[in-house]
């Protein structure tokens, strides 16, 4: 499976980005995917996951501001970001489970500034 995430950018605190992550070589309707995120100098950390059957859960942080979503004919999982803050700029990682094995993008950078 090859992940490719794309949205991120530049933008300022209380606006908004849509993260894209778009997924070959495997499944996809089958999978669960994910988002992540690293800050500069800090653990990976889990921001949301949805399920093949569209079950949703959100890390804490983002929870009532992030919204993740698929599209299972585009093969595509995305991340709808709204009123971001400083603390969310981080580089954004897709995760994709499928029959026992975990795949990775490569990362989209987010940064908000204040």
């Amino acid at each position: 499976v090859q992940l490719v995430e794309s949205g991120g950018g530049l933008v300022q605190a209380g606006g908004s980005l849509r993260l894209s992550c778009a997924a070959s070589g495997g499944i996809f309707s089958i999978n669960t995917m994910a988002w992540y995120r690293q800050a500069p100098g800090k653990q990976r950390e889990w921001v949301a996951t949805i399920t093949s059957r569209s079950i949703i859960t959100y890390a804490d942080s983002v929870k009532g501001r992030f919204t993740i979503s698929r599209d299972n004919a585009k093969s595509t999982v995305y991340l709808q970001m709204n009123s971001l803050k400083p603390e969310d700029t981080a580089v954004y990682y897709c995760w994709c489970a499928e029959r026992g094995d975990v795949y990775w993008g490569q990362g989209t950078q987010v940064t908000v500034s204040s």
